[in-house]
């Protein structure tokens, strides 16, 4: 009787928090020595028939719609509560792009792109919580870096960057090129060592 207690309780928060919910949160509700593992089994097992689940994403568990009912979410036009800004096809790559190569500056940014990447695009992806300033990068004029956020992992579904899709694939695919980065940064190191 205790442990299905524990089990509405624990989905009881993953389902109304915004974020992912991380282990030390659940240990709060159901004490430190419970099985949060087990608890989010029995859990998973429950809702196996149901069409949403709970999966594990960026450091926590979250409440989510499975994908196969994707198309009648979106077929219904109701508002959904997860529903993120839409972005352009640049935007989307421009992101791609940062999560791939990260911390990386707009200048190579735009490198990649053989095309300016404007702050406005910039400003667009970080309004939408998907990029934070990184490192000052270490070249001349120590231009700001971008890296991606803890939400462009949950709303991409990742647990973390590991999870991106195969670089070497998305490069044979034509989709992704990492030439025009690296052959500038070769060559600033070469400018570097020729002027000392």
């Amino acid at each position: 009787m205790r442990w299905r207690e524990w089990m509405l309780r624990v989905e009881a928060v993953i389902f109304a928090a915004a974020e992912p919910v991380g282990r030390e949160t659940l240990a709060r509700v159901v004490g430190k020595d419970c099985s949060i593992d087990l608890l989010i089994d029995d859990l998973q097992e429950e809702l196996r028939d149901r069409p949403y689940e709970i999966v594990f994403v960026a450091g926590g568990w979250q409440h989510r719609t499975r994908s196969r009912f994707a198309v009648s979410i979106r077929a219904s036009q109701a508002p959904t509560r997860g529903a993120g800004p839409a972005l352009s096809d640049f935007e989307a790559m421009v992101l791609m792009a940062i999560a791939y190569f990260q911390p990386i500056t707009r200048g190579d940014l735009s490198k990649i792109f053989g095309k300016e990447v404007s702050r406005d695009t910039i400003a667009s992806l970080r309004n939408a919580n998907f990029l934070a300033s990184g490192p000052r990068s270490p070249t001349p004029g120590a231009p700001y870096t971008y890296v991606t956020t803890k939400h462009f992992l949950t709303a991409f579904g990742m647990e973390t960057l590991r999870d991106l899709p195969d670089i070497e694939a998305l490069e044979d695919a034509g989709l992704l090129s990492r030439h025009g980065v690296h052959t500038e940064q070769l060559a600033t190191v070469v400018d570097d060592e020729v002027a000392e």
